[in-house]
């Protein structure tokens, strides 16, 4: 009599973890990613029967699906495992249509961290495939299809073999195009800035920016509109017409999500996105951290929503009170909005324990694993911090007809920076203590020339960014789309 369960995810990585938090009843089985697609030779869609799509096996899928259909009539249930969106509801429904599971059936089981804890959770909460989830993906791959099986023989003749067209290449290919006729018709145009710097009596020299003549924003364009200023200042009375101090809060960002964290990878590490959805990916099936401690590190990898769940947010307090002080902890856990496009189907990428420091695991993980941990590790934890401080001052300055400005900021509770510094935090300018109506002596001005510059061409990181902003493609898109 068949008994056990047979659990089929996606990846033999991910296999490998959960095996280990399962008993002797459970059978772990991967699918090595889809198991049926549109074929490759011909469009694979019946346009004048409702865009009925044609799939077929993947060629090379025969001793894996064989292995999987053999292993099956052994058990007495079986769970769909695979990753918890469109992508992995598509491949569980075709896995159920293949096995022979009867539709409706409470097969399918997803989590969004690779723990013991989250997967046990998952097996007893098991529900059906969700077939408005499969019929999206399905959509998408018909309109991949429509678009690109014409489109991508083009980008082989003109540009190289082996490029993809789809409804979100295509776009992104006219994007590209349109920033760079931006930048062939780009026509510089002139001007100047001046910067004075002054001096309060013996105190330490500040600077301050021309920024107005006769109460309007000021615009020098030429040299000779540059020189007229710096004869005239060279020539007039400096006198401070107010300053004013405050204090400024600056909060922390957000947790990362799939977009935020490609960029600041690219940013930071040098990472492309295809390379962070890698490495991101291996955090997330599970590595070993010790000889029979395996565990999924991040949460899921692809998402658009900033969420936390209440239980992390309540270990992260707890870390924090602990490793830096009541005062680092904010009175109530910090919530972030969503974009109103965000699905919000997962929470935000955070690790699934914070107590696994990137310092106390990073024997276990390769450089680059351990980078990219570390970088999600940081930024999950400051966004569940309390607000850094600064002392601003800002001096407004008349010089006859001509306006000064001289800003300062000086950081006076790092908070979050603690653990993610995300700009300088030196004392900039720092402006001495003055009256109103005090003079000021000049000791230089220093003119400089500019030349208004074309739109930059995009990096990796701004593509994600742009992306994100106009809603082009999902999360999951990004990184084989650049």
């Amino acid at each position: 009599m068949a008994e056990g369960t047979l659990v089929i995810v996606e990846s033999a990585a991910k296999a490998k973890t959960i095996a280990k938090f399962l008993g002797r009843n459970y059978r772990v089985k991967a699918s090595v990613g889809h198991i049926k697609d549109l074929p490759r030779s011909k469009l694979g869609i019946d346009i004048e029967n409702d865009f009925e799509p044609q799939y077929i096996t993947i060629r090379g899928k025969g001793d894996v699906l064989k292995e999987i259909k053999s292993e099956s009539k052994k058990v007495r249930r079986i769970l769909l495992a695979t990753d918890p969106d469109r992508e992995g509801e598509a491949i569980a429904w075709h896995l159920q249509n293949y096995i022979k599971i009867p539709a409706g059936s409470k097969s399918r089981i997803e989590f969004n961290e690779i723990t013991a804890e989250a997967v046990k959770k998952a097996i007893k909460n098991s529900r059906p495939v969700n077939m408005n989830l499969v019929n999206a993906q399905q959509a998408r791959r018909v309109l991949d299809r429509l678009v690109g099986y014409n489109l991508s023989p083009l980008l082989w003749s003109k540009v190289r073999k082996g490029l993809s067209a789809g409804r979100v290449q295509s776009v992104v290919v006219k994007i590209i195009c349109e920033r760079e006729k931006e930048i062939n018709a780009f026509i510089p145009e002139e001007y100047w800035t001046i910067e004075a710097i002054l001096q309060n009596g013996s105190e330490a020299d500040f600077i301050a920016n021309l920024v107005s003549y006769r109460g309007n924003k000021l615009e020098l364009r030429n040299l000779e509109e540059q020189q007229q200023a710096v004869i005239y200042l060279q020539n007039a009375d400096f006198v401070l017409r107010n300053m004013e101090k405050r204090e400024r809060r600056q909060n922390p960002k957000a947790p990362f999500i799939t977009s935020t964290l490609q960029q600041e990878a690219a940013r930071r590490l040098g990472f492309s996105p295809s390379r962070t959805m890698r490495l991101a990916q291996e955090l997330y099936e599970g590595l070993e951290l010790g000889k029979k401690d395996t565990v999924g590190l991040i949460t899921y990898l692809r998402t658009d929503s900033t969420r936390i769940s209440e239980s992390a947010q309540l270990e992260a307090l707890q870390y924090i009170k602990s490793a830096y002080g009541e005062q680092y902890a904010p009175a109530s856990p910090n919530q972030y909005k969503n974009r109103k496009s965000a699905q919000d189907a997962h929470e935000a990428i955070r690790p699934t324990s914070v107590d696994r420091t990137p310092d106390n695991i990073k024997m276990h993980l390769g450089r680059d694993q351990n980078r990219l941990y570390k970088l999600i590790w940081e930024r999950f934890v400051a966004s569940q911090m309390s607000a850094a401080v600064y002392d601003t001052v800002r001096a407004e300055i008349n010089a006859g007809d001509y306006g000064l400005r001289a800003n300062s900021s000086q950081l006076k509770f790092p908070g979050y920076k603690k653990v993610y510094s995300d700009s300088e935090d030196e004392a900039r300018n720092p402006i001495p203590d003055m009256q109103a109506g005090q003079k000021l002596n000049l000791q230089e001005l220093l003119p400089e020339q500019h030349f208004t510059q074309p739109p930059p061409r995009y990096t990796d990181a701004s593509l994600v960014k742009f992306l994100e902003e106009k809603n082009i493609g999902r999360p999951s898109t990004y990184a084989p789309v650049i």
